[in-house]
């Protein structure tokens, strides 16, 4: 095995004996992120106040949870953080995610929206793309019902969540759209073209590092209607969008023994050639979704320093 570092292998040796998500049943797979994700997250961050509220939208009401991080003054706005979960797809909720978006909107200084949107198979491909842009459009409209400034807007994901930042980047572009400050992009999965070989797919698809290529066929099949057709589809690859320039600036964070390593590596790589200020960041000895796994893995505490240091440096200009 590829050196990782002592809690990573920890970790992946908890797991050796587990079932993979691939042969695992649609509400299995549901409540193993959810649980896992609470189990072994960072440690949930105290805020001022958190708020459940469903939005409107053409595809139906979508849930969104409010993180405020500290009483505000009269008429004091925040900029606003929309932030989509994780877990390809299928699984990851408000609940899985819930001490990410508190530790962002604390040390960003910034109210949270975090954006549980609609998920396969029930509601298959392109419904979550749609009400995470939706949610995207509700913010930069309503934002001073939530004491957030609409004109200081970022978004974030980690790994089905990124690929949705990604999207709503690109479809704000494309539709001349409410303006984005930046995107923080967590290890995301950006090619569904899984086929496809790559370095890290090739290397660390086997199954041997948490997430595993038939894992990812699986979920694409889950997701997608018509793969053929739609797997080209930027709104699903982001990766394969055509013209890159003029898209919001990025901080993309990769993991080292991750199969999704390498678009993450190629997106930053083409949105620098396009002129966007581009920061990668891949932590070489962990695997995927090791951020929402920081509990047990301590390097996952490191990365989400680091994001939020971006994300604040981004929403409060000096």
């Amino acid at each position: 095995m590829t050196m990782v570092d002592d809690a990573t292998a920890t970790f992946l040796e908890a797991l050796r004996n587990g079932t993979p998500l691939h042969k695992q049943t649609i509400d299995e797979l549901r409540a193993g992120v959810t649980m896992s994700h609470r189990q072994l997250g960072p440690v949930p961050a105290a805020v001022h106040e958190i708020a459940d509220r469903r939005i409107p939208a053409a595809g139906g009401d979508i849930d969104v949870r409010i993180y405020t991080p500290r009483a505000l003054e009269a008429r004091e706005m925040l900029p606003v953080l929309l932030h989509y979960h994780g877990g390809g797809f299928v699984g990851g909720d408000l609940d899985s995610h819930d001490a990410t978006a508190r530790h962002y909107s604390l040390a960003a200084d910034a109210i949270v929206v975090a954006v549980h949107y609609r998920r396969p198979p029930e509601h298959r491909f392109p419904a979550a793309v749609d009400d995470a842009y939706a949610a995207f459009e509700w913010v930069a409209a309503h934002a001073p019902e939530i004491r957030g400034d609409g004109a200081r807007i970022a978004v974030t994901g980690d790994s089905a969540g990124g690929n949705l930042a990604a999207v709503v980047c690109q479809l704000a572009k494309d539709r001349t759209g409410p303006s984005i400050v930046f995107q923080a992009l967590v290890y995301p999965q950006l090619d569904f073209e899984v086929e496809r070989d790559t370095p890290s797919r090739i290397q660390f698809g086997g199954g041997e590092y948490f997430l595993s290529r038939r894992d990812l066929e699986w979920l694409r099949s889950l997701y997608l209607t018509d793969v053929a057709a739609q797997v080209n589809d930027p709104r699903a690859s982001p990766l394969k969008y055509a013209d890159v320039s003029g898209l919001p600036p990025a901080l993309i964070v990769g993991a080292g023994c991750d199969p999704l390593r390498d678009e993450g590596k190629a997106y930053a790589e083409r949105l620098a050639k396009a002129g966007v200020p581009t920061e990668y960041r891949c932590f070489e000895q962990t695997i995927h979704a090791f951020v929402s796994f920081a509990g047990a893995i301590p390097v996952g505490l490191e990365a989400l320093t680091l994001i939020a240091d971006r994300l604040r440096q981004a929403l409060h200009p000096r």
